[in-house]
């Protein structure tokens, strides 16, 4: 059995998987990814390995000797989620159970419909109220099986992701958009209701600190982090305004999502399919109770929302200013 800080990352050039490998690398850990068509070696601290997580063998392989897997990993584009996400988890949980390894899997609300709504704690009932919601309830229920046949579990469970990396999130898909300068936010929520936020790097510095302890978790383990709560729905525009105002001059207008829009360009957009099944969630607050992690670590990691919000818009370039013109 593996008792060594080697960790192999599936969906290490996504947004908490990046975050979660760089954040490992630095901690001391020997840190391998598994991509597919990468180019193999070292770069940057990290070994990266060509192969495809739903090759059973190439994750197999991959996970030699490894004593933690963080399976942040997602079909391209979520194209087919529904078909490849379990036969995905199916590979990490066979390599696991080889090497008595620990999972690692960011969790998510999906898992919980109106019945455990408004605050969620890690037992809350899983009712799901959506087909995605659904599966990941299933994926939950294999890795508490495979707790049980020699593997180990993590579940850290956030609100939605934002974060210096863009990626298919509400951030820098909806609310504004990466690699543009910010000219407006388009808020998906109702007026008044709270929604709740979490900042990737300190996802990741929670699962980070968490593996420092995996010792002392017990064989399924859950958290719930607490990440930045915006009561009424303006908290994050304010911040998103405020920053683009110090850093560019710019005045930034607030308006509501466009949901038509979404409806129209569903059916031919996988991304926009799986975003508009979670409406729900912008239409009720849901939050989550972290007590049992801060009983565990003592504190949560957290970044003051202005700090991570300008971190945020950094890392996706969406700060540029428009060069200014010189008179000849």
């Amino acid at each position: 059995m593996a008792r060594n800080d080697t960790v192999l990352v599936l969906g290490a050039t996504g947004g908490i998987g990046g975050e979660v490998a760089h954040q490992l690398r630095d901690a001391g850990w020997e840190v391998r990814a598994l991509k597919r068509g990468a180019t193999e070696g070292r770069r940057d601290g990290i070994t990266w390995l060509a192969g495809d997580a739903m090759d059973a063998q190439a994750v197999l392989q991959a996970a030699k000797g490894c004593s933690v897997i963080v399976h942040a990993v997602n079909p391209p584009g979520y194209r087919r989620w529904s078909e490849l996400v379990l036969p995905m988890l199916d590979n990490t949980i066979a390599a696991a159970k080889a090497e008595g390894a620990t999972i690692v899997l960011p969790g998510t609300v999906y898992n919980f419909g109106p019945d455990a709504f408004p605050l969620l704690a890690e037992d809350s009932p899983q009712h799901p109220a959506t087909r995605k919601g659904a599966i990941r309830v299933e994926m939950e229920r294999r890795l508490e099986d495979a707790s049980r046949q020699g593997a180990r579990v993590l579940i850290v469970r956030a609100g939605d992701f934002f974060g210096p990396k863009a990626g298919n999130n509400w951030f820098s898909q909806g609310l504004v958009k990466a690699g543009q300068p910010v000219k407006g936010v388009s808020y998906p929520g109702r007026a008044g209701i709270g929604h709740q936020w979490s900042y990737l790097p300190d996802v990741a510095r929670t699962m980070v600190e968490l593996l420092a302890r995996r010792d002392r978790l017990e064989a399924f383990a859950r958290f719930h982090m607490a990440g930045h709560w915006d009561a009424d729905g303006t908290r994050m525009s304010d911040a998103i305004r405020k920053v683009v105002a110090r850093r560019t001059g710019a005045k930034v207008s607030v308006s509501a999502f466009p949901w038509w829009l979404l409806a129209l360009a569903s059916p031919f957009v996988t991304t926009f399919r799986e975003m508009r099944e979670m409406r729900y969630l912008w239409q009720t607050p849901v939050g989550m109770d972290n007590a049992k992690l801060v009983a565990f670590l003592g504190r949560e990691p957290h970044t003051p929302l202005d700090e991570a919000v300008e971190a945020a818009l950094e890392g996706m370039g969406s700060l540029a200013t428009a060069p200014v013109a010189v008179a000849a």
